[in-house]
């Protein structure tokens, strides 16, 4: 009897991890435990957000740079020092974005200011947005192509990472 039981549990798990295999996606792992769920050639699923002025944010033709970072978090503090000091911010062919995960607009508005933060800032307080994209882990730096493909993603808690920000 117990060794029925035991087969009749095994062929379920295998069944089922098989279904499951065909209809979804497995996430990239990391070390750390942390999971992207999108990918080089994936679609950026946010086509319209809204920035802390209330204002829409309509993604450009040209590469976007879409990063997910929090104002407590130091690896992002410095990730966006980072990007501040470097080209990628006079690039007149990129727009950059910027989503605040846990973040509400206040928030964000005075981290605006005393960063010095001169692109698009969206509040995402909920991770609402954020969890279309990892478990855990900013900042995030996601390379679009101007059709909103994925071209790289990036997880930035070492520094020199905007070194590493490239369009292929």
């Amino acid at each position: 009897m117990i060794k029925r039981l035991a087969m009749a549990a095994l062929i379920a798990a295998l069944g089922s991890q098989l279904s499951a295999c065909h209809t979804t996606q497995q996430p990239v792992p990391h070390a750390k435990g942390y999971e992207t769920y999108i990918n080089p050639g994936d679609i950026f699923k946010h086509t319209q957000l809204t920035n802390i002025d209330g204002q829409p944010v309509v993604l450009a033709r040209g590469k976007k740079l879409v990063i997910l970072f929090a104002t407590w978090c130091s690896d992002s503090q410095r990730t966006l020092n980072e990007l501040k000091a470097s080209a990628l911010l006079t690039d007149p062919t990129l727009q950059i974005i910027a989503i605040g995960r846990e973040e509400d607009a206040d928030t964000l508005k005075a981290f605006r200011t005393s960063f010095g933060i001169d692109f698009q800032l969206v509040a995402d307080p909920d991770r609402a947005i954020y969890q279309h994209y990892a478990n855990k882990g900013i900042p995030r730096l996601i390379m679009l192509d101007e059709h909103n493909r994925v071209v790289n993603t990036l997880i930035g808690e070492q520094p020199g990472i905007i070194e590493q920000v490239r369009w292929r």
